[in-house]
């Protein structure tokens, strides 16, 4: 069984993938390199996405063709780092010869790269953390290195394990992002958990976080409505929801009617930048 095949059976991909065709030909010819016949496969069957809600895999099709972005700004980037801290920088950079050539960065702005020496196939993968100038290497190419990590059989230093017991990939939509926030009321926190679960059935864990001091964070997503929550008290007593824009109007009557048999009252309602929406103003502070 291939790399591929396992990663398949691990993760299903999207019925319709974003953004997952393309001229091959012209992709290759604006980097000035071929590419390994497994990222290709990756794009056609996976499109433009997230895995596991942190992941993304640099689709060269679309409107942002993010493989060649990234590559085009790759070595003007780092340059004049690496011209005061050689030491620090072992590899050559993308379009250097065996340079460096992001396809895969994460939400942390780690960078997973290939080595490209030698032919497409056989390069292998890195992994860099731009912050702190750590790198990875691994034996192995994009798939089996994507397989590996998100099965719990690879590990890199350069970011957590994902230990998700059932990892998802996640298809690209524009998605509109509101904060909910809540008044505590008087039930226990799993007891207003399970309200708002049920409220947008059925759900799927997507991670979850307790300090152990009554600090929580619960993600979930609602597969059938196709919204993305977090329930939490790290950052204030809210609702963090993503939704397709379209849904606005359903997003707001569900989840105000969740709040109330929550036992809760909504204190206010803003965007991810702190914007006030659907009426409500934020709390001010003096």
């Amino acid at each position: 069984m291939t790399a591929m095949e396992d990663l398949v059976r691990l993760v299903p991909p999207p019925v319709v993938p974003v953004d997952a065709y393309g001229d091959w030909r012209e992709v290759e010819a604006a980097l000035g390199l071929g590419l390994p016949a497994d990222f290709k496969t990756l794009t056609e069957r996976y499109g433009r996405g997230q895995f596991v809600d942190f992941l993304t895999p640099l689709t060269p099709f679309g409107t942002h063709e993010l493989l060649v972005e990234q590559a085009r700004q790759l070595l003007d980037g780092e340059r004049s780092f690496r011209e005061s801290d050689p030491d620090r920088c072992p590899y050559p950079f993308h379009p250097e010869p065996g340079g460096l050539l992001p396809w895969a960065g994460t939400d942390n702005g780690d960078r997973l790269c290939w080595s490209t020496d030698g032919e497409p196939d056989g390069w292998t993968v890195v992994v860099w953390n731009p912050r702190s100038w750590t790198y990875d290497a691994h034996d192995m190419g994009a798939v089996a290195f994507l397989h590996g990590w998100l099965s719990g059989r690879v590990t890199t230093s350069v970011f957590d394990d994902a230990d998700e017991a059932a990892p998802w990939f996640e298809p690209f939509r524009e998605l509109k992002h509101v904060y909910i926030g809540l008044s505590e009321g008087e039930s226990p926190y799993q007891e207003r958990l399970r309200i708002l679960r049920d409220a947008l059935a059925p759900t799927a864990d997507r991670g979850a976080y307790d300090d152990g001091d009554g600090e929580r964070q619960d993600h979930f997503a609602a597969t059938e409505l196709g919204w993305r929550l977090t329930y939490e008290t790290v950052y204030g007593h809210q609702i963090r929801v993503a939704f397709p824009p379209s849904d606005e109007e359903r997003v707001r009557d569900t989840l105000f009617d969740a709040a109330r048999r929550m036992g809760c009252q909504v204190t206010s309602t803003t965007t991810h930048l702190g914007e006030p929406v659907w009426g409500w103003n934020p709390p001010q502070t003096t």
